[in-house]
Protein backbone atom coordinates (compact mmCIF):
# COMPACT_ATOMS: atom_id res chain seq x y z
CA UNK A 1 0.00 0.00 0.00
CA UNK A 2 1.13 3.58 -1.39
CA UNK A 3 -0.10 6.76 -1.29
CA UNK A 4 0.26 10.44 -0.25
CA UNK A 5 -1.20 12.15 2.37
CA UNK A 6 -3.30 15.01 2.10
CA UNK A 7 -1.70 18.73 2.06
CA UNK A 8 -3.13 21.00 4.53
CA UNK A 9 -3.72 21.43 8.18
CA UNK A 10 -5.72 18.68 9.96
CA UNK A 11 -7.15 18.08 13.43
CA UNK A 12 -6.74 14.50 13.45
CA UNK A 13 -5.04 11.61 11.79
CA UNK A 14 -3.71 11.59 8.49
CA UNK A 15 -5.30 8.96 6.77
CA UNK A 16 -3.43 7.33 2.99
CA UNK A 17 -5.94 5.34 1.01
CA UNK A 18 -4.45 2.13 -0.32
CA UNK A 19 -2.73 2.25 -3.65
CA UNK A 20 -5.18 -0.30 -4.69
CA UNK A 21 -8.00 2.24 -5.26
CA UNK A 22 -8.71 4.23 -8.00
CA UNK A 23 -10.40 7.68 -8.43
CA UNK A 24 -13.18 5.67 -10.65
CA UNK A 25 -13.62 2.89 -7.98
CA UNK A 26 -13.49 0.26 -6.23
CA UNK A 27 -12.73 2.16 -3.47
CA UNK A 28 -10.82 0.06 -0.57
CA UNK A 29 -8.86 1.15 2.62
CA UNK A 30 -7.00 4.20 4.25
CA UNK A 31 -4.73 3.68 7.01
CA UNK A 32 -3.45 6.19 9.45
CA UNK A 33 -0.28 6.00 11.67
CA UNK A 34 0.16 6.79 15.15
CA UNK A 35 3.00 6.23 18.01
CA UNK A 36 1.64 3.58 19.14
CA UNK A 37 -1.66 2.11 16.50
CA UNK A 38 -2.25 1.93 13.60
CA UNK A 39 -6.10 2.73 12.36
CA UNK A 40 -7.60 1.16 9.58
CA UNK A 41 -10.82 2.23 7.86
CA UNK A 42 -13.15 1.86 5.07
CA UNK A 43 -12.47 4.28 2.09
CA UNK A 44 -16.61 4.16 1.36
CA UNK A 45 -17.11 5.01 5.32
CA UNK A 46 -15.11 7.72 6.22
CA UNK A 47 -17.00 8.32 9.02
CA UNK A 48 -18.05 4.65 9.81
CA UNK A 49 -15.38 2.47 12.49
CA UNK A 50 -11.98 2.08 12.47
CA UNK A 51 -9.84 -0.34 13.24
CA UNK A 52 -6.80 -0.53 15.81
CA UNK A 53 -3.71 -2.43 15.58
CA UNK A 54 -0.51 -1.88 17.53
CA UNK A 55 2.06 -1.67 15.24
CA UNK A 56 3.86 -4.72 15.36
CA UNK A 57 0.35 -6.49 14.73
CA UNK A 58 0.44 -4.52 11.75
CA UNK A 59 3.63 -5.25 10.55
CA UNK A 60 3.00 -9.10 10.80
CA UNK A 61 -0.34 -8.63 8.96
CA UNK A 62 1.35 -7.20 6.19
CA UNK A 63 4.47 -9.33 6.05
CA UNK A 64 2.20 -12.07 5.31
CA UNK A 65 -0.76 -10.94 3.23
CA UNK A 66 2.47 -9.43 0.93
CA UNK A 67 3.72 -13.21 0.80
CA UNK A 68 0.30 -14.51 -0.12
Amino acid sequence: MSGKPPVGPSSGPTWVKSSYSTADGPECVEVATAVAAVHVRDSKNVPGPALGFTPEVWAAFVSHTSAT
